[in-house]
């Protein structure tokens, strides 16, 4: 990476540092782009320049925020010797995740209350697109496995990824203990059509 390049990741870095820490303090809706100026000490025209729009610079945040929890378990899968405990992992990792992230609030306003330029919303739908690929993944082991019946992949792929994501919404103002023995139900009413019968 060349100082041209290095100095526009740190200048990128500099401004969504700033705008997570006003999203999280103030809100999605009320974060205004003169606040991000503000907390960045960069124009409006740098801030454009990076991230093209309030929008664009939130879903980079939402990014980041999916790569971190990839990542993490990435660390956490191999500690989960089948299918069917990675994806009860899975579950309890979401839902701390979920519960802790600081960045919750903001992003349920955004989803629910924001409207979405066209751009906007391709990229939302390649981030939903992610998250059933990584599902399908998942579940494709464990039929490859043998831990789960042959069936539609993708269509289990997206009602599992529903599932999650209506849990999300439900579990927000539950108590830790509470929202993971959600979680862990779901799983069970999930997994007992699809796991194969004991051999």
């Amino acid at each position: 990476m060349n100082k041209k390049q290095l100095q526009t990741e740190q200048t990128k870095r500099k401004i969504a540092d700033a705008a997570r820490a006003l999203f999280v303090q103030k809100g999605y809706k009320a974060t205004s782009i003169d606040d991000i100026v503000k907390g960045t000490g960069c124009s409006a025209g740098n801030i454009y320049y990076h991230f093209k729009s309030k929008e664009g610079l939130f879903l980079h945040l939402i990014e980041d925020w999916n790569t971190e929890w990839e990542e993490t378990w990435l660390t956490k899968e191999p500690l989960y010797a089948t299918t069917i405990d990675k994806l009860y992992g899975m579950a309890e990792h979401l839902a701390d995740d979920q519960l802790n992230h600081p960045l919750t609030k903001a992003v349920d306003e955004f989803f629910n209350n924001a409207e979405k330029n066209s751009d906007v919303e391709e990229r939302i739908n390649e981030m939903v697109k992610g998250y059933i690929d990584f599902n399908r993944n998942l579940l494709q082991r464990g039929i490859d496995s043998g831990e789960f019946e042959a069936r539609d992949v993708t269509g289990l792929a997206i009602i599992l990824d529903s599932l999650m994501y209506g849990l999300n919404q439900h579990t927000r103002r539950m108590e830790r203990d509470d929202a993971l023995a959600a979680y862990r139900l779901a799983m069970d009413v999930f997994l007992h059509g699809i796991a194969a019968p004991a051999r």
